[in-house]
């Protein structure tokens, strides 16, 4: 990306001082300068520019090489401030060499002398712009970076960004996202905002994008806040291209804040491999960050968790889709955990994951969900258009699991009039078609399974009822969550309430902050555990009345 600047054949710095010496109040008549021609005609040759743009450079040197203004200009040179204005285009053509800048592009009137002309200087090198040709994907978006650094700075307008960056892009056209970026129907300063966006997410980790964030691309207030009306609407040109969108929170799309589509990220930035890196960022769980827990089933759950745990193995799951595909079967694995509140479902499918080496795409049904009729539909595509790049891309094809998926996989309404009534059984259409063809594995889990829609329930391969514990699996529970009881205890307890694993858990940690703070007595433990129980029945009732009328 760097250039090799080459020395120069006699001391710049020498010969810009004998410049200055004949510069200095010459009213810029030439026959001053007759004695320093050569290094006139030296530095004009050497940097390319006029023997006017010397002088000028000359001078900005020594009066800076931070701030010089035209008054500056004027009072070394000796001629008026209105003589001196007439060099702006000279001027304008060094800021274009790199060998000045702008102080601030909004003011045009006052220039420094880049740092890295004065390095070069030093060290006697011929200042050359940096080859931005043939870049990788990388190097070419540190420069976007470093353009979009000095529009903040105010040291480059958003015009000239714009301009600079179509240069670059037609320099770099051998990068696939060049000619992409191209060949859109985009205006320039479209263009650049697209770019800021890719510029953020590759530069920054950022795709969180705010109004804060793209300000600075616009000339004047009205240009912004036509975009920001724009852009809030969901009207601007890259939504209806589909290149950008409302983020969501909390599963209610957020007009303030956008992001680059998931289809963006797989195409136009495809050279920067995001897919695994981005699916990092949110639900994507991993199977080394699961905690191993023990579970406890009935006898009957017990053999059907570990058969499916047999399945999921690698080299029997490939084997069996391959046999699958050859008979003309679908492969895909679509199971059902279904059963009362804390039974272990989730639980279950966390260390079904973490055993056979598997990822979990998880999924909460409320959070994907969005508040305007339209969205709701597309977030389950992108969901599912999601799970098919991780199933590509990743070693072992990971878990898709719909936690809570009442709302999603029950009973079509019949004869859907309003809106959201039909945007439901939508949702419920895609989620159908999309199991019909599912290349993968998919775990639902739900507790209300009398509400299930028959279609849904013919396309789960696999259905395991998580019963409550029996006695001797709530004996286990009680034992693990507070090793410290006797086997009367445990005999009792495990007898007496007739637990899930979650209600035994939220007991157990009742008494374990009891323990912390009044530290452990043997004699009182198995009242106050009963105690607890009876808490934890009176609190499950509770949570199961109906509020209302």
């Amino acid at each position: 990306m760097e250039t090799t600047q080459k020395k120069a054949k006699k001391n710049l710095l020498s010969a810009i001082e004998q410049v200055v010496k004949a510069a200095e109040d010459s009213e810029m008549e030439m026959r001053h300068f007759e004695d320093v021609k050569e290094d006139v005609k030296f530095l004009a040759e050497t940097y390319g520019i006029t023997a006017t743009q010397v002088v000028i450079f000359c001078v900005c040197m020594e009066k800076g090489p931070y701030r010089v203004d035209f008054d500056d200009i004027s009072t070394f040179l000796d001629i008026s401030n209105i003589r001196a204005m007439m060099y702006s285009e000279d001027i304008a053509a060094l800021v274009r060499r790199r060998l000045l800048r702008y102080h601030d592009v909004k003011d045009e009137d006052s220039f420094d002398v880049p740092a890295e002309v004065i390095k070069s200087l030093r060290e006697n090198t011929v200042y050359e712009q940096p080859s931005h040709e043939n870049l990788d994907c990388f190097d070419l978006m540190e420069v976007v970076r470093q353009g979009f650094d000095d529009l903040s700075n105010d040291l480059t307008t958003p015009e000239t960004l714009a301009g600079e960056i179509d240069e670059l892009l037609k320099l770099n056209s051998h990068l696939y996202f060049s000619r992409q970026m191209l060949a859109m129907p985009l205006c320039s300063i479209d263009r650049l905002l697209l770019m800021n966006f890719c510029h953020l997410l590759i530069n920054n980790e950022d795709n969180n994008i705010c109004f804060s964030d793209i300000e600075d691309i616009y000339e004047s207030k009205g240009h912004f806040n036509r975009v920001k009306h724009a852009l809030s609407s969901g009207k601007h040109s890259l939504m209806r291209l589909k290149l950008i969108e409302h983020r969501c929170n909390d599963g209610m799309a957020d007009n303030t804040h956008f992001k680059l589509t998931d289809e963006t990220k797989r195409t136009l930035l495809k050279e920067f491999n995001l897919v695994v890196t981005e699916e990092k960022i949110s639900d994507l769980v991993y199977p080394d960050t699961i905690k191993e827990k023990d579970l406890y089933y009935p006898e009957k759950v017990s053999r059907q968790v570990r058969e499916l745990s047999s399945f999921l193995v690698q080299e029997q799951y490939l084997a069996i889709r391959e046999r699958m595909k050859e008979r003309g079967f679908h492969s895909g694995f679509a199971c059902l955990f279904y059963g009362g509140p804390g039974t272990g479902k989730t639980e279950t499918a966390l260390q079904l994951a973490r055993q056979t080496g598997r990822s979990i795409l998880m999924v909460d049904v409320p959070e994907i969900k969005s508040k305007w009729v339209g969205e709701s539909e597309k977030n389950i595509k992108a969901l599912f258009e999601r799970y098919r790049q991780l199933v590509e891309h990743c070693e072992l094809a990971p878990i898709l699991l719909f936690n809570e998926a009442d709302g999603i996989i029950g009973i079509r309404k019949t004869a859907a009039e309003n809106a959201v009534d039909k945007m439901e059984n939508t949702v419920q259409n895609i989620i159908l078609q999309e199991m019909e063809n599912l290349d993968g594995i998919l775990i639902a889990t739900t507790n209300l399974v009398d509400n299930l829609d028959t279609a849904f329930e013919r396309r789960f391969l696999y259905k395991i009822q998580f019963e409550k514990p029996d006695a001797a699996a709530r004996r286990a529970i009680w034992q693990k969550m507070i090793p410290t009881l006797t086997d009367s205890e445990l005999s009792e307890l495990s007898a007496a309430f007739d637990f899930s694993g979650g209600q035994i858990e939220n007991v157990a940690r009742k008494f374990s902050i009891n323990e912390i703070l009044f530290g452990e007595k043997p004699e009182t433990r198995l009242a106050t555990l009963r105690s607890y129980c009876e808490a934890e029945r009176v609190n499950n009732k509770l949570s199961r009345r109906k509020i209302g009328y």
